[in-house]
């Protein structure tokens, strides 16, 4: 039988939701900025360069960035928003009481391109569920006379 949620700990699972929610939305995206920051890096040999010479944003030779190097602001972005992910990651897992296994796939999410957008929607679906269920119950028991 799956652990629930202990009653103390339900009225924190919609906050905890939406921080899981916000920050895996914003780490996915910049792991794709990321992906691409890192094909035109190694494939391509051009890097972000942003209020250069060259312009507000332009693709320079590698290694000749004079200005602020975008690329490596992507990586550090992505780099402590993945921090928050795991963060928010490890306290709905906490709160939901859930194997440790489901807690190293969602922190996979921020590692794998686009994997964090369905494990977002899938994560969010079964909490809301629960939720719903948990609202329903309480209805049901609040009616009998």
């Amino acid at each position: 039988m799956p652990l629930e949620p202990k009653p103390t700990d339900i009225p924190r699972i919609p906050g905890a939701l939406r921080l899981y929610k916000i920050s895996s939305v914003i780490t996915g995206v910049f792991l794709l900025l990321l992906c691409v920051e890192v094909i035109l890096k190694f494939v391509f040999q051009y890097e972000l360069e942003l209020g250069g010479d060259n312009g507000f944003l332009a693709l320079v030779p590698r290694g000749t960035v004079a200005a602020f190097n975008l690329s490596t602001g992507i990586l550090i972005v992505h780099g402590w928003f993945y921090v928050l992910y795991l963060f928010a990651d490890f306290q709905l897992w906490s709160i939901m009481r859930w194997p440790f296994t489901r807690f190293l796939l969602i922190a996979l999410g921020g590692i794998i391109p686009t994997l964090s957008f369905f494990l977002e929607v899938r994560v969010a679906r079964e909490v809301e569920a629960f939720l719903a269920a948990r609202e329903a119950s309480a209805a049901t028991l609040e009616a009998r006379p």
